[in-house]
């Protein structure tokens, strides 16, 4: 210390000021080198950039200001909009259609059946119990044919059918239309699809209604399945 204030010329050891110069070393002779460095302050007039040590390998870009910015938090809970952001080319997988309605089957001749009476269905098929649908309508409304074919029976001698007409339309199919008040064929007519064959009535039943029955190869099938929608 009595150093430093003999190289300084210091009156106060204890005055010493911010910035001020201050030789550590004793002054040099003429023309020679100084015999001790001379601490001076730095003055910073730019900023300082600082850079990230590289490690062998790392290729990653710069990026500005020589650090990394990254949002804080980087987790964000699950949502579908979360994961297609960071699977841009995944795509939803479309769920399959449903299966269609399944066509009613063809009458003979490869053609739709035709509904027997154009009133509401008011009971439908119970094999155990109603072999075929009844139909409701006013007495007189007409019957008719729901596929070409022959009359192969006529009348009311079948307990619980009322007045009856069976057609036979082809090696399989047979249609029954009951409980009519009057009967328009018989046994042995041709009659055409559409064709009026009956009056609707209430024989051998509780109310004016057509009973009608679809027979595959002589077992009754359910007339809802043929017939057409509506």
């Amino acid at each position: 210390m009595k150093d430093l204030v003999g190289w300084n010329g210091l009156s106060d050891p204890n005055q010493i000021h911010v910035g001020q110069a201050l030789r550590v070393g004793a002054a040099p002779a003429a023309g020679g080198a100084p015999a001790g460095a001379v601490a001076q302050p730095i003055a910073i007039t730019q900023p300082v950039d600082v850079q990230p040590v590289k490690t062998p390998g790392d290729t990653a870009p710069p990026v500005a200001g020589g650090f990394k910015q990254e949002p804080r938090g980087g987790k964000q809970p699950y949502s579908d909009e979360a994961w297609a952001s960071l699977n841009p080319r995944a795509t939803t997988v479309p769920a399959a259609p449903a299966p269609a309605a399944p066509e009613p089957e063809k009458a003979p001749g490869n053609t739709t059946w035709l509904w027997p009476a154009a009133g509401q269905v008011i009971e439908t098929f119970d094999e155990g119990t109603n072999k075929g649908v009844d139909i409701a309508g006013k007495p007189g409304d007409p019957v008719v044919a729901s596929a070409g074919g022959k009359v192969v029976y006529s009348g009311s001698g079948l307990r619980g059918y009322g007045k009856l007409v069976i057609i036979k339309h082809d090696a399989n199919y047979l249609t029954a239309y009951a409980h009519n008040q009057q009967l328009l064929v018989k046994e042995g007519d041709s009659v055409s699809k559409g064709q009026k064959i009956a009056e609707l009535g209430s024989t051998d039943a509780d109310r004016p209604k057509v009973h009608f029955e679809i027979r595959k190869q002589g077992r009754p099938v359910d007339p809802l399945k043929y017939l057409p929608a509506r």
